[in-house]
């Protein structure tokens, strides 16, 4: 019988956001940050680290930097298991743009083409295992109801964790958030400025519902996701607490909510026979440098020039 500690420690890092220098676009400053995260993530020494998407910063656009993602996370010598983000397979998607004269929303949709090609350079997904009487699942949830291939091998792997025998906890990684303002919130409009980020950063309605009511036939417990690189104290909702991940990158959205806080860092989870205890770990470093070049968001092509 294998004999499980009764405290442990995993941690959950999102949107690391590694650049290249021989890209259109590079901030070198947030490489470094990742640097100073992966410091501090040896020195508290976790068992399990959880990647929740955005591991390049353009993963979509130049799958070629997913090598020196792959490389900085090896590094850590904590054992990782990662999902994508949209800056590593596209967005959300949709079949109308907003108003919005610097990207092209419908031009960002994920691709079926994109997630494979995450598959094959970084990784499978979706995936669930058990480490120490506690089940550990990740998808990229943005998918879901979207009709692509990946789309129905997400729904077999909801139906399948479904049916796996309980565990003491269920822990899941995602990208997105399933909600921004509420898990009951309706449908944002693409097309609303003042609705615009709100849209681009949650989960819809429909595929919200069907991903909450499958999390918790699986007996999910923990929900763990990044993207806004924003974080908010943990908010439990009909036994599942939600926990949104801070970004060690460059900080943003963080005026959104009366406790919303945008500082750059990381999050660690200790497990212990009676709950999952939540401790934020803010970077003991932030850089300052300013010699970075290119545009930020999502720019159309021909903005991406070097």
């Amino acid at each position: 019988m294998i004999q499980v500690p009764d405290t442990w420690k995993f941690v959950h890092v999102t949107d690391i956001h590694i650049g290249s220098p021989e890209s259109y676009r590079f901030q070198p400053g947030w490489n470094n940050q990742w640097s100073t995260a992966a410091k501090q993530i040896q020195a508290i020494a976790p068992e399990l680290m959880l990647v929740g998407g955005d591991l390049a910063r353009d993963g979509n656009t130049e799958p070629q930097q997913f090598e020196h993602s792959i490389q900085v996370l090896n590094a850590v010598g904590v054992p990782w298991h990662v999902i994508p983000g949209n800056m590593d397979t596209g967005n959300k998607i949709t079949d109308r743009s907003s108003l919005r004269t610097d990207r092209d929303d419908i031009a960002c949709n994920v691709t079926e083409e994109l997630l494979q090609t995450f598959k094959d350079k970084v990784g499978a997904f979706p995936w669930s295992f058990i480490h120490h009487d506690v089940r550990f699942s990740g998808c990229y949830e943005i998918i879901k109801d979207a009709g692509l291939p990946s789309a129905i091998e997400l729904d077999r792997f909801l139906a399948e964790i479904g049916q796996l025998p309980p565990s003491h906890f269920h822990v899941m990684l995602n990208h997105y958030p399933l909600f921004i303002d509420g898990i009951n919130e309706d449908q944002y409009d693409i097309t609303d400025p003042e609705e615009y980020m709100s849209w681009y950063f949650g989960v819809d309605p429909e595929p919200r519902k069907r991903l909450i009511e499958a999390y918790q036939k699986a007996g999910v417990t923990h929900v763990l996701s990044g993207h806004i690189h924003c974080r908010r104290p943990p908010i439990t909702i009909d036994g599942i607490t939600f926990c949104f991940g801070a970004s060690t990158a460059m900080p943003q959205f963080g005026d959104h909510w009366p406790d919303g806080d945008d500082t750059l860092g990381f999050q660690t989870f200790t497990v212990t026979p009676e709950a999952i205890d939540f401790e934020f770990h803010p970077l003991t470093e932030v850089s300052t440098r300013t010699d970075g070049w290119g545009p930020g968001g999502h720019p159309k092509p021909e903005a991406r020039a070097k």
